[in-house]
C-alpha cells in the first residue's frame, strides 16, 4: 500500500510549468499514477489530446521519461509494440536478460472510451504487460467538450445542447471500466484523483502484475465541467461520496470495493456545483434528475452484488 513518507522521496515524472489548466484532474492523475511505478524506468506514450498538447510544446516537454506522442487512436498500440519489441531485444541477447522496465500509454476519454477502443482491447487480450491509464474527463475537452460516451446523461456539452428537443445528453455514459474486466485481464481498477492512496496503491499494483493491467481514472476538466479550477478535487470527491464514481478493483476476476460508501449523497450534491448540469435544477427537469438517480442507483447495487466484501 502506498506510503506517503516513502512517496515523497519518488522522482516526480511530470515536472511542473506545463501549460495543462489550473485545477486540471488529467496532470493530478499523472503524477499519482507514475508515483506507483517505483524506481524503474518508465515508457510514456500518450494519445492526442490535452495531456499530450499542454506538456510537450516545441521546443519543450515536461516529461521527465521516454514520451511517445501518438496518434488520437493508438496509444495502447504503440505501447504495446515497444513492450514487444523490448521483450524481442532481450530475446536477442541486445538488452540484458535482468533489465526491467515499465511501459504505459495514457489517453483521455475520447481516445480510450471511444476512438481508441479497438487499439486498446486488443492490446489488453494480446497480454501485452503495460498499464493502461484512461483519464476520464467525461467529454472531448482538447477539440471543443463535444460529448463522447464518457459524457454522463444530462449533461451539457457542445454536441450535446440544452433546449427544446432535449435537456443535455439523452444517453447514459458507457461503463468502461467493466468493459475491461470482461477481458479477463489480470488487473483493473477505478479511482479517483480524490483519493491519493487509493489511487497510487492501485497504480502500484498495475504496474506490479505480469500482463496487461487497466485503470479508469475520475479526472475533472474546471473548463469542460464549469466549475471554479480550485474545486476539482471536491467535485471528485463528491462524485465518490455520491455513488456516482465508485471505488474498485477487479484482480484475476475477483471484485473488491475498496473505499466504503456507507451513506451515499444524493447525486444531485455531485451535479449542482456543476455549470453543465445547470439546467437539470430548472422547472420541468424533476423527472430527469430522478432518473439519473435511479440510473446510478441500480449501478451501485448490481456493482455491490459483484463485491462480496461490500
Amino acid at each position: 500500500m502506498a506510503n506517503l513518507k516513502e512517496l515523497t522521496h519518488r522522482e516526480d515524472r511530470l515536472a511542473g510549468g506545463h501549460r495543462l489548466c489550473a485545477g486540471c484532474g488529467a496532470s493530478i492523475a499523472v503524477r499519482q499514477v507514475l508515483l506507483g511505478a517505483g524506481e524503474d524506468p518508465v515508457v510514456v506514450g500518450c494519445a492526442t489530446g490535452c495531456l499530450e498538447v499542454s506538456t510537450t510544446i516545441y521546443p519543450y516537454s515536461s516529461w521527465k521519461t521516454p514520451f511517445i506522442h501518438n496518434a488520437f487512436e493508438n496509444s495502447a498500440a504503440t505501447i504495446s509494440g515497444v513492450e514487444a519489441a523490448f521483450k524481442g531485444l532481450k530475446r536477442a541477447g541486445k538488452i540484458p536478460a535482468d533489465k526491467t522496465m515499465k511501459f504505459v500509454a495514457f489517453g483521455g476519454d475520447g481516445g480510450t472510451y471511444d476512438i481508441g477502443l479497438q487499439a486498446l482491447s486488443g492490446a489488453m487480450e494480446r497480454g501485452h504487460d503495460m498499464v493502461y491509464v484512461c483519464y476520464d474527463n467525461g467529454a472531448y475537452m482538447n477539440t471543443g467538450i463535444q460529448r463522447s460516451s464518457a459524457t454522463p446523461k444530462g449533461a451539457w456539452a457542445t454536441t450535446a445542447e440544452v433546449g427544446a428537443a432535449q435537456q443535455g445528453k439523452i444517453q447514459r455514459r458507457k461503463d468502461l471500466t467493466q468493459i475491461m474486466a470482461a477481458h479477463g485481464i489480470p488487473y483493473v481498477a477505478q479511482a479517483s484523483i480524490s483519493h491519493w492512496k487509493d489511487l497510487t496503491t492501485k497504480a502500484e499494483k498495475a504496474f506490479a502484475v505480469e500482463g496487461p493491467a487497466f485503470l479508469n481514472v475520475f479526472a475533472p476538466c474546471p473548463r469542460g465541467w464549469r466549475i471554479p479550477s480550485s474545486q476539482s478535487v471536491e467535485i471528485a470527491k463528491l462524485a465518490v461520496q455520491t455513488g456516482f464514481w465508485p471505488l474498485y478493483e477487479v484482480v484475476d476476476g475477483e471484485f473488491r470495493h475498496t473505499v466504503k460508501v456507507h451513506n451515499r449523497k444524493p447525486i444531485e450534491e455531485f451535479l449542482r456545483p456543476q455549470g453543465r448540469f445547470r439546467h437539470l435544477f430548472s422547472p420541468g427537469n424533476e423527472e430527469l434528475l430522478a432518473e439519473i438517480q435511479g440510473d446510478v442507483d441500480r449501478a451501485w447495487d448490481r456493482l455491490m452484488a459483484r463485491c462480496p466484501q461490500a
